[in-house]
């Protein structure tokens, strides 16, 4: 039997935000605070910089309604950040200072919601308090729109990211549709290594409003062979509504856009953006059709307007599930979604995997849930999204507009303690 181990917890949030990360928060906040082991519950500010610069919110001091109201809440309520750990075996100097405020807080569980890039965070951190030879349980809660996270079925936040984008697209098509003026719509969507979410697009189909054309990464970018095609469909029906990922790239690996790894995250990827304009004006001088450029950028992160219940449902259970693991002895590891193949209806149950799973690899669309011509998704594809798109999630509204969660964020003063 695994001994039981007391002392404080903390949860922090890293990465880019999502419509239900707030969902796990909770989940780990609130099992946290109803568990006996765990003395007190904290924030980190900023993701693992909050560790680092020890800046700490006492979330027992929180109203429990207003904790409940993370449920509803979009973005990370106790910040984010992307900032990258350096190789242990070059540069210790983070590690000996997250170990210093583990030990001067007496934190004993730590938990980090994120994505590939906090995944490497954890891994980094579990093995060097193993090799510290200090007692802290370490547990990663997947978080990503892109849907990319190697380890797992998929992500929460990716199936509210993914009815954003049907909506959206279903919403655009209707407005491009609507005149008797030719018109081509280019859909720039997020998504720098994988289509996941650009894919989504394709369930516009379902509320009638399709869009024409939908190209990923996954599939090498020919800029002529785009262009005859979007003339093709433009010619055939005088409109032509095309979803990009902003990730495309050529067959020699250069990126479409002129995004420039110069200038990125934190973690070395490119910042992209501008393809869908780009990309306009190459349509606009080949087939002189009126061209709009649409670059969805920050909207479809956060839009907890259409979050899918089912996504934030799951989000909630990897938290608490994250906290109940870590209560009974697991380090190390990564929440990990699986889908259950073998009943007709959807299920999905959580597990534990190797946090080394999931730290800076990316999970691509199967080459067989993309079409052979490269420009559409086949129906395995819309089989695997569906399930995590439905539900709606019951908002609280206050004067016409969503009420979210108002924290006090207290500092930690451990004078008071």
């Amino acid at each position: 039997m695994t001994q039981q181990l007391s002392g404080a917890c903390v949860i922090a949030q890293s990465g880019g935000p999502t419509a239900v990360i707030n969902a796990s928060a909770y989940g780990v906040i609130r099992t946290a605070l109803d568990s006996p082991q765990i003395t007190a519950v904290y924030g980190a500010e900023y993701g693992i910089l909050g560790v680092l610069n020890e800046a700490l919110f006492d979330l027992s001091q929180e109203d429990a309604a207003e904790l409940e109201m993370l449920l509803y809440t979009p973005s990370s309520e106790l910040g984010s950040c992307r900032y990258k750990l350096a190789d242990p075996a070059r540069d210790q100097k983070d590690y000996h200072r997250i170990l210093e405020v583990l030990q001067k807080y007496n934190i004993r569980y730590f938990f980090l919601n994120g994505g590939n890039d906090s995944m490497d965070t954890c891994h980094k951190v579990s093995n060097f308090l193993d090799e510290a030879g200090y007692e802290c349980r370490v547990i990663g809660i997947p978080k990503t729109i892109d849907n990319d996270l190697c380890g797992t079925d998929h992500a929460p936040g990716y199936g509210s990211a993914a009815k954003y984008i049907a909506t959206t697209t279903a919403e655009v098509q209707k407005d491009a549709y609507v005149y008797d003026v030719g018109t081509v719509v280019i859909l720039e969507i997020m998504g720098r290594d994988a289509g996941w979410l650009t894919g989504a697009a394709a369930l516009a189909s379902l509320s009638g409003a399709p869009p024409d054309l939908i190209y990923l990464p996954e599939v090498p970018f020919e800029m002529e062979r785009f262009l005859a095609e979007v003339t093709a469909i433009y010619q055939q029906k005088g409109k032509c509504l095309v979803a990009v990922s902003e990730g495309i790239k050529y067959a020699d690996g250069q990126y479409v856009s002129e995004g420039k790894a110069s200038a990125s995250d934190g973690f070395g990827h490119a910042m992209l953006g501008g393809l869908a304009y780009n990309l306009a004006e190459e349509v606009r001088e080949a087939c002189g059709a009126k061209v709009r450029g649409i670059e969805l950028s920050l909207l479809q992160r956060c839009s907890a307007h259409l979050a899918a219940k089912t996504d934030v449902d799951e989000a909630f259970s990897a938290g608490v599930f994250a906290v109940q693991q870590a209560l009974a002895g697991a380090t190390g590891k990564m929440v990990s979604l699986q889908r259950d193949e073998n009943t007709e209806s959807y299920r999905c149950r959580m597990v534990l995997e190797d946090l080394a799973l999931a730290a800076n690899l990316v999970k691509k669309v199967p080459p067989e849930w993309i079409c052979q011509e490269g420009n559409f998704v086949t129906p395995e594809f819309y089989d695997y999204v569906l399930p995590l798109i439905q539900g709606e999630n019951p908002r609280p509204v206050q004067d016409g507009l969503p009420r979210f969660a108002k924290l006090k964020k207290i500092r930690v003063n451990l004078s008071q303690t």
